[in-house]
Order: structure tokens, then sequence, then C-alpha cells
């Protein structure tokens, strides 16, 4: 299978920020206590933003960065939790707002934080089916939508926006080599959905999540490597999802990554789940810190359980 590679990226984040002080006057908390324990000191929430909005604004940047035009989309992919609507899909309205062409498969996917890792192997494998060659990936989420506001321990973490990247894919080109895993666990991370019989508020056991994604991130970095036949040394640069800095930190000790091969922008924007990792990626292009040729190692874990880790490249 012929694999693909990152052409443009772009993001997407609401005006307002809710900054920790913010939190504070809503519930028992302090500055202190959520940075210390997360990394996290500001996120952005919508106010007049749509999903839509978020989804739109990305990909637009990311076509322009690629400069790849809508009649070039071979499909398009998006991750989310929290879409707009249930039916038509945050894809189908991106179809109709990028005008892109109308004989393409275009379909939302849930893998909470891990989505955006399913949607780029979902795309390697639309695009070695397809005729048109560009695919466009999103993960996007207005989070700001489910939290409850009474729970401290949730509401603290979550923010809103939107990550896009625009993918090629071309014959000789190595596979991302993705490897995904979920293991069924309705009761670490619910986000109850429409006829449940309860509020659809994120609900999380926290202790139990962060020793989950303890051992599933270098989990996912050895599989990674191993199946890409690499070393840690081949790896330009490591993209996190950004759902706690202390996860972060434990992996970046255990391999030894100098601090120039990795990123955390959590402090700015909090967990963005399926946009967290599309975020960092078009953070860094836009820093001039990855670009072409770049070999980047994404992992992310997520509600379901999900996790998953691949080898990206910049075209």
């Amino acid at each position: 299978m012929n694999g693909i590679k990152i052409r443009g990226t772009g993001r997407c984040v609401p005006k307002k920020v809710v900054t920790n002080q913010d939190l504070a006057n809503i519930v028992e908390t302090s500055d202190e206590w959520i940075t210390t324990r997360t990394g996290i000191q500001h996120r952005h929430h919508c106010v007049t933003e749509s999903h839509a909005d978020l989804c739109l604004w990305a990909a637009r940047s990311a076509l322009e960065k690629a400069g790849v035009t809508p009649d070039q989309i071979g499909a398009v992919i998006v991750a989310t939790v929290t879409p707009g609507t249930a039916c038509p899909s945050a894809a189908c309205l991106l179809q109709r707002d990028l005008g892109l062409p109308a004989d393409i498969p275009c379909f939302d996917l849930n893998a909470a934080c891990t989505g955006f890792l399913f949607a780029l192997h979902t795309m390697e494998c639309l695009l070695n089916a397809s005729p048109r060659k560009f695919g466009l990936v999103v993960g996007a989420e207005q989070l700001s939508r489910v939290i409850n506001w009474e729970d401290r321990n949730t509401c603290i973490l979550f923010g809103d926006g939107a990550g896009a990247a625009v993918v090629e894919c071309r014959e000789g080109w190595p596979s991302i080599s993705a490897v995904l895993g979920a293991k069924g666990d309705d009761e670490l991370l619910r986000l109850p959905g429409l006829e449940a019989g309860e509020r659809s508020f994120i609900a999380m056991d926290g202790k139990k999540v962060f020793k989950f994604a303890v051992e599933a991130v270098p989990a996912c970095i050895d599989a990674v490597l191993e199946k890409a036949s690499k070393t840690v040394e081949d790896v330009d640069f490591f993209v996190f999802h950004q759902a706690n800095a202390r996860i972060i930190d434990l992996a970046v000790r255990k391999y030894h990554v100098p601090p120039e091969k990795y990123y955390k922008n959590i402090s700015e924007y909090g967990n963005t789940a399926a946009a967290s990792v599309p975020l960092v990626l078009s953070e860094l292009q836009d820093q001039g810190r990855i670009g072409p040729g770049s070999r980047m190692l994404v992992v992310a874990f997520g509600g379901g359980l999900t996790w998953g880790g691949a080898l990206m490249e910049f075209a």
C-alpha cells in the first residue's frame, strides 16, 4: 500500500480565552492547583463560533498552505465527538462549505482523543483506492458544550478548537506505520449521547485515565518504531496528544527526547480531544520547526478506550 504525507496544515480556535482564575470564580479550585497537576493555564471556548465554523476555517488554511484546490480532494474525514449535528455530519457540511467534489466519501469518525490518528490511517486506505490523491483530515471539538461546570475535576481540562491537514498519497511513499487499538470501557471516560437518559456531560476517573495513558504512550511509541523499523534517533519530532503535561514529561524522560524534539501547547488550549494533535502540527509548521522532509512520531490516547501512534512525514 502506498503511503501518505502531509502537504499543509491549518487551525482555528475561538476568540474567547478562559483562564484558570475564571474557573476559580466558578468552582473550588485555583490557578496553582490546575497548573501543577495538568499544565493548563488557558483554554478557548466558543461563543459565536460553531463547530462547522472551526472546521471550515482550519480546512481553508490547510488547503492554502498545501497549494491544493478543492477539486483535487478525494475524501474528507472529520474526527470529533462533539459535532454540531449528528446528521448531517461535520464532514458533509465541510464538503458543502468548501465546494468539494460531490463524488467523494465524507464522514465523521469518533475515536475520542485518538480520532485524528484513526482518521489519518483511514485516509491512507481511502486514497489508495481513489483517483484523487489528496485527502482532507480534520480534528475538531466544541467540548465547552458538554462540560459539567459543577465538576471541578473535568471542567478545568477541556477547550474548543480545530486542526486540519491536507495529505497526499503517492506511489513509493512508505506507509505511516499506524498502530491503533481499542478496549471497550464506559466507566473511565464517558460522554453520554442521544437517548442515554442522562445529561451529555463528560465524566472521567482522572487517576485511572492517567494510569492508562502513561502505559499507552510508550507502548504506542515502541510499536510504531518496531513496525517502521526505526529508532528514536530516526525521529525528527515527537507529537503528543495534549491531555496532561505530566504524561508528556514522563514519556520524554523515558526516551531521552531533547527539548527541541517535542512540544507542549496544553498551557494555552487545554485538552481539545481530536483537535489536539493537528493543533500541534499546525503550530509547529507555522513556527518552522517541522516542514518538508520532517519525520514525526505522533501518539494519542483517549476515551473508548482508544490509543494509537503513527510515523508521519511532510511532503
